[in-house]
């Protein structure tokens, strides 16, 4: 069994902004492989489903990004998933925008929600899918650009990302069997 968790933040005022481009492209893969993220435990929706013949939970955090980890370790400690069927998406400012890349391992960067799974998990030993955001634009903070609204002028790349984000999570748990 696979747990498939899509970093972001809870509320209408987040949906659509570069810090949930995890929730956003797990939204995508649930669609593609028809599973309902509807159920509410382990401090976030959740919802089972098959993806390339296997089992998988696809799971969004409620906790807000800074303790994304509550809600994994919950989740994983529940189903007896390891970390290396944990694969988590989330959003990358180190990264060009649209561009996704794929490592079973790795820090955290500057990323706190990813510091919070690696903390509550216990290691960085578990693949994550990368949905690139950046670089920061001159004279942005950090953390106001990562909670602006995508531009509109990057719509169409990031959603396009989210598709590709989702192929590269079906493509590993195809390839990881």
């Amino acid at each position: 069994m696979w747990l498939v968790v899509g970093l972001g933040n809870p509320g209408d005022k987040y949906t659509y902004t570069w810090h949930n481009c995890g929730f956003l492209t797990s939204e995508v893969l649930a669609q593609r492989n028809n599973i309902q993220v509807t159920k509410s435990k382990y401090k976030g929706y959740y919802g089972k489903g098959k993806i390339s013949g296997e089992d998988v939970i696809i799971l969004r955090p409620q906790t807000y990004m800074n303790l994304s980890g509550e809600s994994v370790i919950e989740a994983a400690k529940y189903f007896k998933i390891p970390p290396s069927q944990t694969i988590i998406v989330y959003d990358d400012i180190d990264i060009p925008v649209g561009k996704i890349r794929v490592r079973p391992s790795g820090s955290a960067g500057t990323h706190n929600g990813m510091k919070s799974v690696i903390q509550h998990l216990g290691t960085q030993e578990f693949p994550r899918v990368r949905i690139g955001c950046g670089p920061v634009p001159e004279k942005w903070a950090l953390v106001d650009f990562v909670l602006a609204e995508i531009f509109d002028d990057k719509k169409e790349t990031m959603f396009e990302a989210f598709t590709e984000g989702a192929k590269a999570i079906e493509k590993y748990i195809a390839e990881h069997k």
